[in-house]
């Protein structure tokens, strides 16, 4: 009987599996026993987090690009440019200047009887607004030359902005007068591109108009002496009878 029980119970212990035996990954663990190749491989030991701070600092220096010289600026083109156009008002004091009212004193007249006022004078008020070297006229196309007049487009440029586009022009009688009627041109299309900034905007206005030759100007009857035609003509009345070849 005794002999039976000690196989049973022998029998009993041979059956039974290691708990490790079926776990090498738990084994690993819990023994500190080598584990199965794959979990070995397949799970790489973690780096201390001081380690992984370096290691994130260096590569992203390491990666930054370095920064490109900015690109040269480059000359506006404004025969074909433009740039500014209405971007914004300019400043109140520049304003004030422009749109100053006129001295009457500074305007004159013809005499067919039409105002204008001496293109030095724009140029004066564009000095005193911008200053001087902060404006300028840019050709937008080739002098045009007719058998009688002279034209050209221009483009006022003000602090680096468009502000006007206008076609100069210029009567010449004989072909020797054609650079003093190319500089002419210039000087038109500077007086038509001066009305977008309000420059001596009264000269366009008819009350004004009437109302200055009734003050200030004075319609007469005048002999041209060489043909003894007469016609009518205007003078400021603070200036003096006409000269030859007219006589009043």
């Amino acid at each position: 009987m005794a002999s039976i029980v000690q196989r049973l119970v022998a029998a009993s212990r041979a059956s039974r599996r290691p708990i490790f035996a079926s776990s090498p990954s738990l084994f690993r663990v819990h023994g500190g026993l080598r584990a199965n190749s794959t979990s070995a491989t397949s799970t790489p030991a973690a780096a201390p987090a001081d380690d992984l701070k370096v290691a994130s600092t260096e590569s992203h220096t390491s990666t930054m690009p370095d920064l490109l010289p900015s690109a040269p600026d480059v000359a506006t083109d404004w025969s074909k440019s433009y740039a500014g156009l209405s971007q914004q008002a300019f400043s109140k004091e520049i304003a004030d200047v422009l749109l100053a009212p006129l001295d009457p004193m500074d305007i004159e007249i013809k005499p067919d009887g039409l105002l204008y006022l001496p293109e030095i004078k724009y140029r004066r008020v564009l000095n005193k607004a911008f200053g001087p070297g902060a404006w300028g006229l840019a050709p937008r196309s080739e002098t045009n030359v007719g058998p009688k007049i002279v034209s050209r487009e221009y483009a006022l440029v003000c602090h680096g902005r468009l502000v006007a586009i206008a076609r100069g022009e210029q009567e010449y009688f004989d072909p020797s007068g054609i650079p003093t009627a190319t500089e002419a041109c210039k000087s038109n299309a500077l007086m038509r591109c001066s009305k977008d900034l309000g420059i001596a905007s009264e000269l366009w206005d008819p009350r004004f108009i009437r109302e200055f030759k009734a003050k200030y100007c004075v319609e007469i009857f005048a002999e041209h002496i060489p043909t003894k035609k007469k016609k009518k003509m205007w003078r400021r009345k603070d200036q003096p009878k006409l000269g030859y070849p007219y006589q009043e």
